[in-house]
């Protein structure tokens, strides 16, 4: 995997800033794991009964495991839940050695897996998150129980023109341009403009849901290391996309043995609806479902009809 360093800017240390307080839903909890030069904010729900299979949640770009939140209440009674901020992402500081290559995610969420001695689990995985998983999943197959992705970030050849201003975050120099230009948006503006990228039907937000979309804003960019870590982890998906052989993510997709649920949005504008059937035949042991009103983010769209999707591939594992 080719550095994710961006020339000019200085890797933000590992520092605690003081920001608002992460948003914490009710029947939610949430623990630190520290690691050798990483330090990972997990979210759990307590389980319905004990002896449950783990399940472990990895967030997209500029996402948090509050993405899951909607998800994991549907799952516990047949899930022991936990979702993860990815290093720099969420409540998570950045890693110190400022590696935010798919690669290096993978390695995060490799490590605290090996650490906690949760695995195998049900992997669930997001745009970035997603095309991290895979890799998990291809690498140390003796992790993943089953891999659920939603609209996972896997190399296309024709990118959509709706998600260039995503990919320009990589280009050196854009993120402070960006930054200037954007200086007198509000909160409120960012949020807004995040959510008609992601969601198929904005309208579909709460008010409430908004409000505290918006206050999750405002903390982000508190963060001194934020921009830092969005435009390296921007970098590390073209980086991913670009790389081929053995460590393509579509080789690898090819690789990965844990039977997969793909699940794929008709109003996606991050992740082409055509990919799907390319998704579908790379992973040797695959299940579709299409939503043709979703956008990016299903889990947060549709929580219900992902769920039902991976109750019945549950079923079809045995349960377990």
């Amino acid at each position: 995997m080719s550095s994710t360093e961006l020339p000019g800017v200085r890797a933000a240390a590992a520092v605690s800033p003081t920001v608002s307080a992460v948003r914490v839903a009710e029947g939610e909890k949430l623990r630190s794991a520290s690691l050798p030069g990483l330090t990972l904010n997990v979210r759990s729900r307590p389980p319905g009964r004990t002896g449950l299979p783990p399940a472990l949640f990895v967030h997209g770009l500029g996402g948090s495991s509050q993405n899951w939140s909607a998800l994991m209440p549907l799952l516990e009674d047949v899930l022991d839940c936990e979702a993860v901020d990815l290093p720099g992402f969420g409540d998570s500081p950045p890693p110190d050695d400022g590696n935010y290559s798919v690669t290096g995610h993978a390695r995060a969420v490799i490590r605290f897996l090996d650490a906690e001695g949760r695995g195998p689990v049900h992997l669930f995985g997001n745009s970035l998150g997603g095309a991290v998983s895979t890799r998990v999943a291809a690498v140390r197959p003796d992790l993943v129980r089953t891999l659920t992705l939603v609209s996972p970030a896997l190399p296309e050849i024709r990118v959509q023109w709706s998600a260039a201003p995503t990919a320009l975050l990589a280009v050196p120099g854009v993120v402070s341009l960006f930054s200037r230009m954007t200086r007198d948006w509000s909160a409120e503006d960012r949020t807004r403009g995040v959510m008609a990228l992601c969601y198929g039907d904005p309208a579909r937000v709460s008010e409430t849901g908004f409000r505290d979309a918006v206050a999750e804003m405002e903390r982000r960019l508190e963060l001194p290391y934020f921009w830092d870590a969005m435009a390296r982890s921007a970098r590390g998906i073209v980086d991913a996309y670009t790389l081929g052989g053995q460590h393509g993510l579509w080789r690898q997709a090819e690789r990965v043995l844990a039977p997969t649920q793909l699940i794929y949005g008709g109003r996606d504008r991050l992740v082409s609806y055509r990919m799907a059937r390319r998704a579908s035949a790379a992973f040797r042991d695959a299940r579709l479902l299409t939503l043709p009103d979703a956008g990016h983010v299903a889990m947060m769209e549709y929580p219900e009809a992902v769920a039902q999707a991976f109750r019945e591939l549950l079923d079809e594992c045995g349960g377990s």
